[in-house]
């Protein structure tokens, strides 16, 4: 699993290579600029003749610093290159500074300033369509929001970036923007835009069509509205790789969701070696939810899935099913009589319960002290006493709330990522989660396009359903059901809680993504085989 890192993180194994002399300063901020300009010309080759222009703005940190070394490269190939800086050149970082005299014995760097004479301002008449813009401005390092530099001399909103519309939306073939590590305004860790409380007026974001970062990832690319600002993200490699890890316990890191191994089955194996997931369905009307899960729970490899309803609702799911089976658990005591059963090795409750059957059918659930997941009604049933559900999870549950779900049980958390971010590092969805998990004492599934995992001692990861992985046909009702079908699968076979949540995640966009448009929540199952198949399962 690829890491995906804080500024912070970034800083300290920058600072941990300088420091040891396996690198200078000054030759990562050479390597970064290369890197811009290799991403660059890989993205549009049609770049690479001619003599395309590049109005590069540089701003006054090491950012800044990768702008003058990217002026510098594009004039060596013949590009028409104008810099502006933001800043005084004499209080330039001293890498930056080096590179601001390197730039200026080839070529001016304008003031950049928003209004006034000599203000930025790329003409109409200017426009060509080979024509790059490079937000080398501020990127990772930025802690304030943009308005909040009016302070120091900047007149309205850097985020107008004051291009004409008809120049900025869409870009390409109009001009193509490029952001140097992060757009600037963007808070690295969150991906959250910092702004003002209240925030302005109308105001235009910085929206890139590539985002060229280096050594890994940012949790700002993925989370939130990174990837709507970032367009492409690429990362650049600038020599870092033998320090690749955050420095830090595995409490502060968070790992990007990969691919899972162990989905295979010995060809000597029988059924119980696999598994046994029990779903509990609601009533009467109301169980297609549990359906959804039961058979997502059997696609993805438990040996056996038994439905548990109430008798009203049996024999409207015995019309609907044919590998899974059906057992009676019309209350609390029933349902505790199935589990006697030590074959059944994971359970899922929440999916078209009802919250009266959820508040009596919980706890006998987590009594049995087996894996389970608890979505939907399971966990707004307490939502006027979430510390009585605390009190009753084991570490080999999975709570897999969306948003709202997710703020019944933990309001002040979901408050904390409403409130303006105003300065950063912002609050995340990984910063919540890990606290969210901590008070559970399980591990927190936090649904999204880019789902975050929690275990309570801090370990987190991230399936980021966003970018080349995007499937917004998962917007569909259902969609969550299948989700926690597919972790009670997993946890049925024997995946810890925090494993099978990550694969589930996983194998869920990988199936929508696989189905493509039209999808609904009955065809994520039936997309798995397709899935397995190509991991090799």
């Amino acid at each position: 699993m690829a890491e995906l890192l804080t500024a912070a993180q970034m800083r300290a194994i920058e600072e941990a290579a300088i420091t040891s002399g396996e690198v200078s300063g000054l030759e990562l901020m050479e390597r970064a600029g290369a890197g811009v300009v290799d991403a660059v010309l890989e993205t549009w080759p049609d770049l690479g003749g001619g003599a395309p222009k590049a109005v590069v703005l540089c701003g006054p940190g090491n950012n800044g610093g990768d702008g003058f070394v990217i002026a510098r490269r594009l004039h060596e190939r013949g590009w028409t290159v104008e810099v502006w800086l933001y800043g005084d050149p004499a209080r330039l970082p001293p890498d930056a500074r080096t590179n601001y005299e390197r730039w200026r014995e080839l070529g001016p760097v304008r003031p950049y300033r928003d209004e006034g004479p000599g203000a930025f301002w790329l003409e109409p008449s200017d426009y060509r369509e080979d024509t790059v813009l490079f937000d080398a401005l501020f990127g990772t390092g930025l802690t304030r929001p943009v308005e909040a530099f009016n302070a120091v001399g900047w007149a309205t909103q850097l985020s107008e970036w004051r291009l004409p519309e008809e120049m900025r939306r869409g870009a390409y073939p109009a001009v193509r923007v490029v952001a140097v590590d992060l757009p600037s305004g963007l808070c690295a860790d969150s991906g959250r835009r910092l702004q003002s409380d209240p925030p302005p007026g109308d105001v235009e974001e910085i929206v890139a069509d590539l985002t060229v970062t280096f050594h890994a990832r940012k949790l700002g690319h993925v989370l939130a509205e990174g990837p709507s600002f970032c367009g492409r993200v690429v990362v650049a490699p600038i020599g870092l790789e033998p320090r690749r890890r955050a420095l830090g316990g595995r409490e502060q890191r968070v790992t990007e969701v990969t691919a899972p191994a162990g989905l295979d089955k010995a060809a000597s194996a029988h059924k119980y070696a696999h598994g046994h997931a029990l779903v509990v369905s609601g009533g009467f009307g109301r169980t297609g939810a549990a359906r959804l899960a039961a058979r997502a729970a059997l696609r993805v490899g438990a040996g056996l899935v038994t439905l548990a309803a109430p008798g009203a609702a049996q024999m409207e799911i015995a019309g609907q099913i044919t590998a899974l089976m059906l057992r009676r658990a019309e209350s609390g005591d029933e349902l505790a009589g199935l589990l006697e059963d030590p074959r059944l090795t994971a359970l899922c409750l929440g999916p078209g319960l009802g919250l009266e059957r959820a508040r009596d059918l919980v706890p006998p659930a987590l009594e049995a002290s087996r894996g389970t997941v608890l979505d939907a009604d399971a966990l707004t049933a307490f939502e006027d006493a979430p510390e009585e559900l605390f009190g009753m999870l084991h570490e080999a549950c999975v709570l897999t709330p969306h948003a709202g779900e997710f703020a019944r049980l933990f309001p002040d958390l979901a408050e904390r990522l409403k409130q303006p971010a105003v300065s950063g590092p912002a609050a995340s969805r990984v910063d919540v989660t890990r606290e969210a998990a901590r008070r559970a004492g399980c591990v927190v599934l936090l649904k999204g396009p880019d789902t975050v995992i929690a275990a309570p001692d801090g370990q987190s990861a991230l399936n980021a359903g966003v970018g080349p992985r995007a499937a917004p046909w998962l917007a569909t009702a259902g969609a969550g059901d299948v989700l926690g079908g597919l972790v009670c699968g997993l946890m049925a076979r024997g995946f810890t809680a925090f494993d099978a949540a990550c694969a589930g995640a996983w194998l869920h966009v990988e199936a929508a993504r696989a189905f493509g448009p039209g999808l609904i929540a009955e065809d994520l199952p039936e997309a798995l085989p397709q899935v397995l198949r190509q991991l090799g399962a």
